[in-house]
């Protein structure tokens, strides 16, 4: 059994290379858009924080051009290219893509399993359309995104990491070549510039990649609390779970992972633990599973959303960088 990690781990890693090599040498067909696309996109399994950075690049971007978001929506019901609606929910189109339709009501937010489809069926449906941010597309080779913005997070870098199983990686190591971003993502408060140069010279990126650095930024807590519960399927819980503690040293915490339903069973554990509780916070994520369930009734006003937000270090240079890839592809068009 010893030996079943490292065995698993190489044939899924030819069976990468044998992918990437189709594509690269053009065996398999990968199609470029001229509408600007951006994606968003990582070489782990997650916890990298890729949403709320994508809400970053939309609210920074909304305000001069007209964008839409194409996400895969995973975990939901459905099949195909849905665009999200009043009627929505996370059956219907996944709970982040219903998380960031709820933030952006406004503009498009879509989903599709195949980013080509969904990418051309928006630009039928708003011809005025000048950009599509795509939600995790770094692995689908099918299309060929104009900018792409790798995260990855500070404390667990890609060049330290190992492909699955033994590791988080679900991706070669390489590929971070196809991105001309690269965010390093959930920085403590103590990351010092001499911290950023040694994440620089480990990294070594070529000059044609511009590197940034962000940390997550919560809102101040409500007070008063005696008993709060926190309850969290996200890809990795600890960053949120660390900023209740520091206000809330006494909170329970309860970790699901990533994308969790919730079953009955949960729905009568957690029954059964709410009479302790005074308060439960949860992310605006869980907060659309959570809405699929009868525990917005039950809770009321002790249900509390916590949202997560990025601060970038250098958000000038990142707004800069899309913006000259956005205006050569306006003048293309």
């Amino acid at each position: 059994m010893r030996y079943s990690f490292p065995i698993l781990r190489a044939f899924y890693g030819l069976a990468l290379h044998i992918r990437h090599w189709l594509y690269d040498d053009r065996l398999l067909p990968s199609q470029s858009h001229k509408i600007a696309t951006i994606c968003v996109g990582n070489l782990a399994v997650g916890g990298t924080g890729k949403t709320p950075h994508v809400e970053y690049l939309v609210q920074t971007l909304s305000q001069a051009h007209h964008i839409a978001l194409l996400l895969r929506g995973y975990g939901r019901k459905t099949r195909g290219f849905l665009l999200a609606d009043a009627d929505s929910t996370a059956n219907t189109i996944g709970d982040e893509a219903m998380q960031l339709h709820r933030k952006f009501p406004n503009i498009p937010v879509a989903v599709c399993e195949n980013r080509n489809k969904g990418v051309k069926q928006l630009q039928r449906m708003y011809p005025d359309l000048q950009a599509v941010i795509l939600d995790d597309a770094m692995q689908h080779r099918a299309i060929r995104c104009g900018l792409t913005v790798l995260l990855t997070a500070q404390d667990n870098l890609y060049i330290d990491d190992h492909l699955l199983p033994y590791g988080r990686l679900r991706d070669l190591k390489h590929r971070s070549l196809s991105a001309q971003a690269v965010i390093v993502t959930k920085c403590p408060d103590t990351f010092r510039p001499i911290d950023k140069r040694v994440v620089d010279n480990r990294l070594r990126l070529p000059a044609f990649q511009q590197l940034y650095f962000s940390k997550m930024v919560y809102p101040e807590l409500p007070k008063g609390f005696k008993k709060p519960l926190v309850l969290a399927g996200i890809a990795d819980p600890k960053p949120f779970f660390e900023h209740i503690r520091a206000e809330y040293p006494q909170a329970q915490l309860l970790a699901f992972r990533d994308h969790h339903r919730f079953t009955k069973r949960d729905i009568r554990r957690l029954t059964d633990m709410l009479p302790n509780y005074d308060v439960v916070f949860t992310t605006e994520k869980d907060y659309e599973r959570i809405l699929l369930t009868p525990l917005p009734e039950m809770l009321g006003d002790k249900l509390v959303t916590v949202p997560i937000q990025v601060e970038l270090d250098q958000p000038e240079l990142l707004s800069r960088q899309i913006g000259i890839y956005l205006n050569e592809t306006l003048r293309k068009k």
